[in-house]
């Protein structure tokens, strides 16, 4: 089973880290991520907003540890130069290949539709596949068949959204939740998502759930389930 633990998700914040070694985004300030930083061996990065990309903790995480390996896709190389990382550390992904980091974990990643470039990543562990995936407006054509852990974002359910929306343009009020249509996923996608591709004993966790509390302090953020 794989171990994981939620640290934040939702627009205050994204970090999540995979077996103690493994932290997916670094959208919290450094205090959240200090407790996990001496075990971590990889960073794996999806885009520029800051509650997935937090410059400050970055700095502080590639300061303090000076070989720590951090994978992106191409737009975020120069962000992290930018940041302090060494070009050494960095290691820029494609989406024709898997890359292996030594005996951790094969990684590779795949574009995601938001409104700045994003990626999710399929993660491959001895002891279990993750893929992890926020911020899209779909994963039409994205496959992960019987992976063991699926961190997905379900933002918005489609019918609550939709009367927000008509009641907001009936009394003549911007409805923002039209930007959120193009650029989240909704619960409805993302369940669509993981009971095409989730096996018998395979987990899922919601994320990035509107209105939630954004730090977690559990495992069991957003839901936490079995299939």
């Amino acid at each position: 089973m794989v171990d994981f633990k939620v640290i934040s998700t939702g627009s205050q914040g994204n970090a999540v880290v995979i077996e103690n070694r493994i932290l997916i985004d670094c959208g919290v300030p450094w205090r959240e991520i200090k407790p996990y930083a001496d075990q971590l061996k990889l960073v794996l990065l999806t885009h520029i907003h800051s509650d997935h990309f937090n410059k400050a903790a970055i700095k502080r995480l590639a300061g303090s540890r000076p070989t720590l390996k951090f994978m992106c896709c191409a737009w975020l190389a120069e962000p992290l130069l930018s940041c302090g990382v060494q070009k050494r550390n960095i290691y820029v992904c494609d989406f024709a290949n898997t890359y292996g980091i030594g005996a951790l974990c094969n990684v590779r990643a795949e574009f995601l539709k938001h409104n700045v470039p994003n990626c999710a990543w399929h993660i491959h562990m001895r002891s279990g596949k993750v893929f992890y995936a926020t911020d899209c407006n779909n994963l039409n054509g994205i496959f992960a068949p019987n992976y063991d852990l699926y961190l997905v974002e379900a933002n918005y359910g489609e019918k609550e959204i939709k009367e927000r929306i008509k009641a907001k343009e009936i009394v003549g009020i911007y409805a923002y939740e039209k930007q959120v249509l193009k650029n989240h996923l909704s619960k409805e996608k993302c369940n669509d998502f993981i009971y095409a591709n989730a096996g018998a004993k395979s987990r899922y966790v919601y994320m990035h759930m509107h209105g939630h509390k954004e730090v977690s302090t559990s495992d069991n953020h957003g839901e936490n389930n079995q299939l």
